[in-house]
């Protein structure tokens, strides 16, 4: 991956570890990255060898990046032309432009105030230069109805996928959309078991590396600033990730580590 990160350069699909049944690639924070993407889905895609494969992606494909637009419309034709195998759930940035185009602003939890989207940390000019306009309620209707529409989360019975994290104390079931979308603390420092293993993204790993623990996997790598964009590979047979793959052509295997029920 990263510099950090070991592991070795596949030039050619992954060949072994199918067995017949579907691969998920998790994929983490986008932020506007276009080129990342497209070259993170043919590392996707050349390592399931042709296999059935299911495309997860949790959220955040707005704001910082260069190009929100390209980002977006690539998912939408994704969904169009695979609508079993590819799942988008939203991310708290897409919450941020939805609000900015309503002037609902204020009534996210952090209430930032459109300077601070435009201007700030938020990136929010740059999704607003990628449409070619100079406001949030001139983006394309078709694009905002496409966030409005994303689910929060997605259950596969082993991993739940998720933007931000969920709040402990609470079931999978009672999880509140603010803390799906925004919650940091105290699901971060939190070393208890979920009923699942929780992915998710939201928080960029200050080592641009997946931080995979015993109860939750962060995949984002910080795509939005200088890091590389990260997928999660797993199968069906482990609860755990077997790979780890970045748009820059790295890739660590971890399936001995998942098959033994180990954690990094």
């Amino acid at each position: 991956m990263d510099g950090a990160a070991s592991g070795d350069e596949h030039d050619e699909p992954h060949k072994g570890g199918r067995g017949g049944g579907l691969m998920t690639c998790a994929i983490g924070d986008v932020h506007g990255q276009i080129g990342k993407l497209e070259a993170l889905l043919d590392r996707c895609a050349r390592y399931s060898a042709g296999g059935a494969l299911q495309l997860v992606f949790i959220g955040d494909y707005v704001d910082r990046g260069p190009n929100s637009r390209a980002v977006v419309e690539l998912l939408v034709d994704l969904l169009q032309r695979n609508p079993g195998d590819v799942i988008c759930l939203s991310g708290n940035h897409e919450a941020v432009v939805l609000a900015a185009a309503t002037d609902r602003l204020d009534t996210l939890p952090d209430k930032p105030t459109m300077d601070e989207w435009i201007g700030g940390n938020g990136g929010g000019a740059a999704t607003l230069a990628s449409y070619g306009v100079t406001r949030a309620r001139d983006l394309p209707p078709e694009h905002l109805a496409w966030m409005a529409a994303l689910p929060l989360f997605h259950d596969d019975g082993t991993r739940f996928f998720t933007h931000a994290g969920v709040r402990p104390g609470h079931s999978l079931d009672r999880q509140r959309k603010d803390d799906l979308l925004w919650i940091r603390e105290p699901f971060l420092s939190y070393t208890g078991m979920f009923e699942r293993l929780i992915v998710h993204g939201h928080t960029p790993v200050a080592a641009r590396i997946p931080d995979l623990r015993a109860n939750r996997l962060n995949l984002d790598s910080g795509a939005g600033y200088d890091g590389p964009l990260t997928a999660a590979v797993f199968d069906d047979r482990s609860r755990d990730p077997i790979a780890f793959l970045t748009d820059r052509g790295d890739v660590r295997e971890l399936r001995a580590n998942a098959e033994s029920g180990g954690h990094d």
